[in-house]
C-alpha cells in the first residue's frame, strides 16, 4: 500500500459518500486511475465496506458498557462457543480478544440499565464457560473516531 492508496482510505474514512470525481480532485489523482485504486482496495478486502456513521443516543442506544470477560478455561468448545455467542448479540457492538487478565472486552450499546440488566441475565449468563463478567459503564464520550492516523509510507 502505498501513500495514495492510504489517501483514499483516509479520504473515504472522512466521507464515503464521496464521488469518484470528488475523491479524485481531493487526493490529486485522475478519475480512472482512482477508480481503479479504490476497486482494487475493495477486491483485496482492504475496503471491507460503506456505512453510514450514527448517533447512538439519537438512535435510542445512549448507554455504553465495556464489559469484560474472563473464561473458565481456553479450550476450543468453550472458546468457539463463547466466539459465536457473542457474534450473535447485536447489541454488543465490538469485541476483542485480549492479552492480560480478562480474555475479551466488549462494547455494548443499550436503551437503559433495565436493559442491560437483561441482556446480562438473558444473554451473557447464558453463554457457558464464563468465569467473570466486570462492567463499566461510559460516563462520556471524549474521543470517537473511524479515520487511521497517517502511517508511514
Amino acid at each position: 500500500m502505498d501513500k495514495i492508496d492510504v489517501s483514499i482510505i483516509r479520504a473515504l474514512q472522512q466521507n464515503g459518500k464521496l464521488t469518484n470525481q470528488e475523491l479524485s480532485d481531493k487526493i490529486g489523482l485522475s478519475p480512472s486511475p482512482c477508480l481503479r485504486r479504490v476497486r482494487i482496495l475493495e477486491n483485496n478486502g482492504t475496503i471491507r465496506g460503506y456505512s453510514a456513521s450514527v448517533d447512538q443516543k439519537a438512535y435510542g442506544l445512549p448507554i455504553t458498557i465495556f464489559v469484560h470477560i474472563r473464561l473458565q478455561s481456553h479450550t476450543g468448545v468453550v472458546v468457539e462457543k463463547f466466539e459465536q455467542s457473542v457474534r450473535d448479540l447485536a447489541n454488543v457492538l465490538e469485541c476483542y480478544l485480549l492479552a492480560g487478565s480478562d480474555d475479551y472486552l466488549l462494547r455494548v450499546a443499550l436503551a437503559d440499565l433495565e436493559e442491560y440488566n437483561q441482556f446480562l441475565r438473558e444473554k451473557i449468563h447464558k453463554i457457558p464457560g464464563i468465569a467473570s463478567i466486570d462492567s463499566n459503564f461510559a460516563v462520556d464520550e471524549i474521543k470517537r473516531t473511524s479515520v487511521f492516523p497517517m502511517r508511514r509510507a
